[in-house]
């Protein structure tokens, strides 16, 4: 009999360390239970990465016996939308990101902690929960290719019915997009837009265009980012709303690169040859 052969790649002598944030999510609009195992499989997969799931208590809950140890992870992948944390849990993770922590907020991630001024400076833009109107910050999109921040008054927070849409990287030379096409199409999923924050130190890597035939704005909208924080860095995606979304090629890479450069500024894995293309989705099982 053959040997069988092993498709998925040995685990890395020093593995990067993640804590896989979950437990809370604004009513049923996002299941953190169903997609918290597929984010953790997807990085895994690569053989990068070392992950550990840590649930925090819903808001308002009892937070007396969690205690995260933050230090022990290069980076904190947050699939948490919670309305807030007790103040020593903020004050913790504002130091972990200061002193050169890694944080990668995907989707509803970007809905938590409206109050939170310096989680609201790390994510750049959210939306949703408390972000009711233009004290959020500005709306920010792209405009003739610049990145544009506008104080119209609204709330913050949008999208249309789900479906699939085309991306279009901005920074062709970042290390997560490095190497993809220039345009490629995501399965279908929200596509956020009208969103609000502080738009600190951010980089818009990719936009979608958000089509007014869906609820949508007529602009270019954020879709990954790029952020600093002191010392941290914080990739942002808006991409991933349930299984399904999650299961696109280009959500799976861009996430899968996106937390190797939180981590550590850098980008060893190669593009697959079934990443999607300017025209055709492509998913996995």
């Amino acid at each position: 009999m053959a040997n069988a052969v092993c498709l998925v790649p040995a685990r890395a002598a020093n593995p990067i360390r993640v804590m896989l944030l979950d437990g809370q999510s604004g009513g049923a609009y996002h299941d953190w239970k169903s997609t918290t195992p597929v984010m953790k499989k997807q990085l895994e997969e690569t053989g990068r990465f070392q992950v550990d799931v840590v649930t925090s208590p819903a808001w308002p809950g009892d937070f007396s016996n969690f205690k995260p140890e933050f230090s022990k992870y290069q980076v904190v992948v947050s699939n948490l939308d919670s309305p807030d944390w007790p103040e020593n849990l903020r004050t913790q993770f504002e130091a972990y990101m200061r002193n050169g922590g890694g944080l990668v907020v995907v989707h509803g991630a970007d809905n938590a902690f409206p109050n939170w001024v310096a989680y609201n400076e790390m994510i750049g833009i959210g939306g949703w929960r408390g972000r009711t109107n233009e004290n959020a910050g500005p709306l920010w999109y792209l405009k003739d290719g610049k990145l544009t921040s506008d104080n119209t008054p609204g709330k913050a927070g949008s999208h249309g019915a789900r479906k699939a849409f085309a991306l279009t990287d901005q920074l062709p030379d970042h290390p997560v997009t490095k190497g993809l096409p220039k345009v490629w199409m995501h399965a279908a999923d929200e596509l956020y837009a009208t969103m609000r924050g502080p738009g600190k130190e951010m980089s818009v890597v990719s936009t979608a265009f958000s089509a007014p035939d869906n609820k949508g704005t007529g602009r270019d909208e954020p879709m990954l980012m790029a952020l600093r924080f002191s010392k941290g860095r914080i990739f942002h995606t808006t991409l991933g709303h349930d299984v399904a979304a999650l299961n696109c090629v280009g959500f799976i890479v861009t996430f899968q690169r996106g937390t190797e450069w939180a981590a550590t500024g850098k980008v060893t894995q190669k593009v697959p040859s079934d990443f999607p293309t300017a025209t055709e989705t492509r998913v996995r099982p």
